[in-house]
């Protein structure tokens, strides 16, 4: 007890000696050359200096890690919807660049007579840029990955496909003229616009968005509730100092900045360590496999999750808000702590 009432003194003669500060700063201008007591006082600025909340203790560096994992967990997760985001914009575009015609086999139908009219009428409608029809082969090539190599189409009712590209000038009308004239000169042919995929791509990236919004809000609450127990911690240390400079008339702005200095300059370096980890690993996942030149699958699989600018600008901007979180969040603990020592 007499231990800790002394630690406290000290600390409290430290924040006096803060508080005397102009005093002392007058009383050194009008000093003329310096005297025998320099190097106590030199002491004295020194202890005015010390600050109330200790910036290099256990709790502290813990503090910092749980910051530090938490914004690299917020990062990782802004930077998987970005890329998710992306990879959904560019597959949407891409399909609603095309669209896809089906001719059914079935009993006295020429398919390749079908599959040469289907072509003609969609590159007469206006807006299409292209039709090509998939030969046999290709055809087998797609359907390869179930039913193996070496198929004979000429034994089973495959449909035939014509892969119809869209032109700069095509609107909403373009592909149902299409659909019109092929539903009457080309019955067995079914127009594809590729509507499906883009609601499900579109279905995707909400539920993307969705699950990352609430990674996001756990990991601020988390954030929140370990900075809250830290700052009391960190209250309850200096508890004897804070109760004695609050009853000597020291104003709470006055506490409270001394913990909000602390706890900013604690988020500001656990958000620099979190934030810098996802950047470095999204960059890495983004250039490492083509520098080992790894497996085209893999380096597909990789390449797709790469983020632009506005991926990593969210990374930064989630270690800013961690830090902004940390900081007002220690902010209103101290307040409400005084509030109760009041």
């Amino acid at each position: 007890m007499t231990e800790h009432r002394a630690t406290g003194s000290g600390r409290l003669a430290a924040m006096a000696g803060r508080l005397r500060a102009p005093a002392a700063e007058r009383a050194a201008e009008r000093a003329a050359k310096p005297g025998p007591g320099a190097a106590g006082a030199s002491a004295g600025k020194s202890a005015a200096q010390r600050p109330i909340v200790p910036s290099t203790t256990v709790t502290t560096r813990a503090l910092i890690a749980v910051i530090a994992i938490m914004t690299f967990l917020a990062g990782i997760t802004i930077g998987a919807v970005s890329a998710v985001s992306n990879v959904a914009a560019e597959w949407t575009a891409d399909i609603a660049r095309e669209a896809t015609i089906e001719i059914k086999p079935g009993d006295g139908l020429d398919v390749d007579a079908a599959l040469a009219k289907a072509v003609e009428l969609a590159k007469s409608t206006p807006g299409i840029a292209d039709a090509t029809a998939l030969d046999p082969a290709a055809t087998a090539r797609l359907l390869e990955p179930w039913l193996g190599a070496g198929l004979d189409l000429a034994n089973l009712p495959v449909p035939r496909l014509v892969t119809v590209r869209l032109g700069a000038t095509a609107d909403a009308q373009t592909l149902a003229a299409l659909r019109e004239v092929l539903t009457r000169q080309v019955p067995s042919a079914t127009l594809d616009d590729h509507r499906l995929w883009a609601e499900r791509l579109a279905a995707t990236t909400r539920t993307a968005m969705t699950i990352g919004l609430a990674v996001l809000a756990l990991v601020a609450t988390a954030t929140v509730l370990c900075v809250t127990v830290a700052t009391r911690a960190a209250v309850e240390a200096a508890r004897f100092v804070v109760e004695v400079l609050h009853f000597v008339g020291a104003r709470d702005t006055f506490i409270v900045s001394e913990f909000q200095r602390h706890f900013l300059t604690v988020g500001l370096k656990g958000a620099a360590v979190g934030g810098g980890a996802a950047i470095a690993l999204f960059f890495l996942g983004s250039t490492v496999p083509s520098w080992l030149r790894v497996d085209q699958q893999v380096d597909t699989f990789v390449g797709a999750m790469t983020i632009d600018a506005r991926g990593y600008g969210g990374i930064i901007g989630v270690a800013v808000l961690v830090a902004l979180v940390t900081t007002l969040t220690s902010r209103l603990t101290v307040y409400r702590t005084l509030r109760g020592i009041s």
